[in-house]
């Protein structure tokens, strides 16, 4: 019997996302998000951009040769393959859903934006929309992460208000009820406080600006009677005789 992996065959046009080594736990996730953004960025600026500027004739990077290319140059093994595969094989297969989906809480067109920032945004929209067990404050959190790692600095604010959106129209019985549970109170909550500190310090530094004011008037006035006051002549002492 054959144990060659069916991933490292001559037909690459089927994922093998039926092992039964791969990692499952938390970081084996965050690994499989990482290669999945790395593998759709080549993606991204090759095959989708030559589909997408009229040079489908240019297409010869399809995202299962990305994969298989990652899994032969890379240590995979503290990696979640199963769901390495399903972004790398049902984001490129679901591009227009999702793009359409990100399009709407964007203020530029889709192509404007860092392809970067394109493909975060993509495998938070695909987790969003299918990968349910994964709870959305979850999903917001890894976008971040993603971005921290592989993207701009201020890309985050493109990001997190995107992303923020999503949720609320993909998730929004999760989103509703930790409104209804407080997380939102909570979330204002803080805000506020935050903001009350701020107005207190600049209150407190008003008033020692004002009692520094205070002392030196009451400082210039003292100054200012002095100099007022009229010399005060010695009297004469009286019954002294005069020396000879």
């Amino acid at each position: 019997m054959s144990t060659q992996n069916p991933a490292q065959t001559e037909d690459n046009n089927q994922f093998d996302i039926n092992e039964s080594s791969y990692k499952t736990s938390h970081a084996a996730v965050r690994k499989a998000r990482r290669f999945a953004l790395q593998g759709l960025y080549e993606w991204l600026m090759t095959d989708h951009r030559f589909e997408q500027t009229g040079k489908g004739e240019w297409k010869a990077n399809p995202p299962h040769d990305i994969a298989a290319r990652t899994r032969a140059s890379n240590a995979m093994h503290t990696v979640h393959l199963g769901y390495y595969h399903t972004l790398m094989r049902e984001i490129p297969e679901q591009i227009d859903e999702l793009e359409a989906l990100i399009a709407e809480h964007l203020d530029r067109q889709i192509d404007q934006i860092d392809m970067v920032e394109h493909a975060v945004l993509l495998i938070g929209a695909y987790e969003l929309k299918h990968s349910l067990h994964i709870p959305y404050k979850v999903v917001l959190d890894e976008a971040m992460k993603l971005n921290t790692h592989f993207g701009a600095t201020d890309a985050h604010k493109l990001i997190n208000a995107v992303m923020d959106k999503l949720a609320a129209q993909l998730r929004a019985v999760e989103v509703e009820a930790d409104n209804d549970t407080g997380y939102k109170q909570k979330k204002q909550q803080a805000k506020a406080a935050k903001q009350t500190t701020t107005v207190d310090e600049h209150t407190d530094e008003t008033k020692a600006q004002a009692v520094s004011t205070d002392e030196n008037t009451v400082s210039l006035n003292s100054d200012i009677n002095d100099e007022q006051q009229p010399t005060r002549q010695p009297k004469p002492r009286i019954g002294l005789k005069p020396k000879k």
